[in-house]
């Protein structure tokens, strides 16, 4: 079942929203303009990030590629600043990117963490609901993300067979939080279905949307980052994925 404290409640005290954004800098990855400007709204940390071989010290690393890196994560973050958001930056050299993104995750307070898979023009969000979810975190961004243009989203609702999850009450829910962030009821679909693979299925439809937003619904959030093919959500979909996370110690 979702979180359902808050429901509606405009008047409730919100964290601001703030994204991680891991880039592998020296492996060529970016961000586009356009997704850029997407999350200029929320708070943005970006976090530049090489994996090493186990035998390399992450210190040797720093010091042969660190002025490469901080010039990648620079031009990242220029894409950003484009958009009118000032935004933090980090680079790490590590053994374990899952480690590293989860640290830097709990230092920064991330509300949520991106895979930044190219993108065009924003015009359609999804949030697939499939369990036990913070759904105040996922409206307030949301809401804060799609404030001030016309972009739609689809509240999508899922139930697996057998699960006795309430699709239709978790949808309803998240509904009402827009609303009460403000965001217009005519921007906001909704629609629900009963599955038996909700990965595959969220993974599958990810060509329809131009963004994903979803919790980590009670799944490690590298499961659904990095995790197997069967489990994952964020390598296997075509758009970019925000995973929101949950609350530490709740």
């Amino acid at each position: 079942m979702t979180d359902d404290r808050g429901a509606g409640d405009s008047t409730a005290v919100r964290e601001p929203p703030r994204v991680l954004v891991p880039v592998a800098v020296l492996e060529g990855e970016s961000v586009s303009e356009s997704l850029a400007a997407f999350l200029a709204p929320a708070e943005v940390v970006v976090l530049g990030y090489h994996v090493v071989p186990e035998q390399t010290p992450t210190e040797q690393a720093s010091m042969q590629f660190e002025e490469r890196a901080r010039a990648a994560v620079g031009d990242v973050a220029a894409a950003f600043r484009a958009a009118g958001r000032d935004v933090e930056t980090r680079v790490a050299f590590t053994h374990d990117r899952e480690q590293t993104v989860e640290r830097v995750a709990d230092e920064v307070g991330a509300t949520a963490i991106l895979l930044p898979n190219p993108v065009g023009v924003v015009e359609n969000v999804v949030v697939p609901l499939r369990g036990a979810a913070d759904a105040d975190r996922i409206a307030d961004l949301v809401a804060t993300l799609l404030a001030d243009d016309g972009t739609a989203v689809t509240v999508w609702g899922i139930e697996k067979s057998g699960s006795g999850f309430d699709a239709d009450a978790a949808v309803a829910g998240v509904r009402d939080r827009l609303a009460g962030r403000g965001l217009p009821r005519d921007r906001v679909r909704s629609e629900t279905s009963v599955t038996d693979t909700p990965v595959v299925d969220i993974v599958g439809r990810s060509s329809e949307f131009d963004v994903v937003v979803m919790g980590e619904g009670g799944e490690s959030l590298f499961t659904l980052l990095f995790g197997d093919a069967s489990e994952r959500v964020a390598e296997g979909a075509v758009s970019p994925v925000l995973v929101v996370r949950d609350r530490a110690g709740e």
